[in-house]
């Protein structure tokens, strides 16, 4: 399999195994429609190896371990089972370290599906694959998207509290496993008043939030709004998402396309949006890998593996009306996680459509590329008055997956 690509599962239980030249921590998280856990209990891992149609074997050191998903018996609010893995040694990265995940009939033994995530450097944890339910069938998923920040990190994205920042020692001392109870963000038990103070006094900051960034359109071009139809824009012009002096409170649809530079060759680039809150801090992101954030104001189409073909490659839908208040700001990215750069691309551009009339709105056309794997194409901006701009960015970046799109992304706001 390669990055995105995926297969229907034939077989009702399925075992992924993760192989690697090193000991390897695998770990199996329940996620819902949200891409969330619906609590600790969700992390499968050698502490907690059992939970709701999912269980881990630990290989002893001598095999890999493994993740099992009984599809049968996992709850019917459960979308996908992501399968992570870490280096069991402290601080130890992926460079040099070939992982391969290994999709089993759980029963029979048969191999269905083998990935090996390319490319792999400072990463110390993965989310390898996933086990997904679509449309009433199963399938399994090759993600190979990398962190940081160690299997903490990956358990935090998904909605897992965890104490340490990185992942415990194994289970010689199951007093002090890394998964807590909700009881963990209260930092002073003595002084059970200052949690429910803390959050609260926060709401007075978003009116000093970062919204009128935008307006820095280039010179002379000023804001301009949709009333005479389709806006065409150049690298950081401003356009305002108001028609008849109304604000556009419909869904919208960004479409991002794009198109080999050289015939014959496929291009595998991944579109996302990243939402941020009025600190400029990242909320979630919306990706080929979660195809869905905030409740579902934010959908994802799914992944284009070639860039082949007429119309939208992948297509972003955002609810306006029904984003959350925190939400102040949406950075729409395209990576390419294979590591082709943009100069391979030809006609990348992205567009804004009505989804309601299919109208398109608003349109940007990288004109340049630079060889980079990831690029900033635009973003969405709510202002004061509640009317949300569009700026067009066409800035490039070092950046493979979106989620190193995020600190550049908090920058560009």
């Amino acid at each position: 399999m390669t990055p995105g690509s995926n297969i229907p599962l034939s077989v009702a239980r399925v075992t992924v195994d993760v192989a690697a030249p090193v000991r390897l921590d695998v770990s199996g998280l329940l996620l819902t429609a949200d891409g969330k856990v619906r609590s600790d209990d969700d992390f499968i891992f050698y502490n907690q190896p059992t939970g709701p149609g999912v269980s881990h074997t630990s290989g002893g050191g001598a095999a890999p371990d493994a993740i099992t998903v009984d599809t049968a018996a996992v709850p019917p609010d459960i979308e996908k089972i992501v399968v992570t893995a870490s280096p069991d040694a402290a601080g130890q990265t992926f460079q040099g370290i070939e992982p391969t995940a290994t999709v089993r009939d759980a029963d029979g033994g048969a191999v269905l599906a083998t990935f090996t995530p390319p490319q792999l450097g400072t990463e110390t944890a993965l989310v390898v694959v996933e086990i997904y339910r679509r449309g009433g069938a199963w399938k399994a998923r090759a993600v190979g998207q990398g962190y940081a920040d160690g299997l903490a990190g990956i358990a935090t994205d998904f909605g897992v509290t965890v104490e340490e920042p990185t992942a415990p020692p194994r289970p010689t001392a199951p007093p002090a496993p890394p998964v807590q109870t909700p009881a963990a963000p209260v930092q002073t038990p003595a002084t059970p008043p200052a949690p429910t103070i803390q959050t609260p006094v926060t709401p007075p900051a978003p009116p000093v939030s970062v919204p009128p960034a935008p307006p820095a359109a280039a010179p002379g071009a000023g804001k301009i709004n949709l009333d005479k139809g389709r806006v065409s824009l150049q690298k950081n012009q401003t356009v305002s998402l108001v028609k008849g002096g109304r604000p556009l409170l419909s869904q919208v649809r960004m479409g991002l396309g794009w198109e080999p530079a050289f015939r014959g060759r496929d291009i595998d680039l991944d579109a996302s949006v990243i939402a941020y809150g009025p600190q400029r801090n990242a909320l979630d992101s919306c990706y080929f890998g979660k195809l869905t954030i905030l409740n579902g104001a934010i959908r994802h189409s799914g992944d284009n593996l070639t860039g082949e073909g007429g119309g939208d490659d992948e297509v972003i839908t955002v609810d306006l009306g029904g984003l959350p208040q925190e939400v102040t700001g949406l950075v729409f990215t395209v990576n390419s996680f294979s590591g082709q750069k943009f100069t391979e691309v030809a006609k990348a551009y992205c567009r804004l459509v009505d989804a309601a009339t299919g109208e398109e709105l608003v349109r940007f056309d990288l004109t340049h590329a630079e060889p980079q794997t990831g690029v900033m194409m635009a973003k969405l901006v709510r202002q004061f008055s509640g009317e949300w701009d569009m700026t067009a960015m066409g800035e490039f970046v070092k950046a493979r997956t979106v989620r190193n799109m995020v600190e550049p992304g908090a920058r560009a706001l």
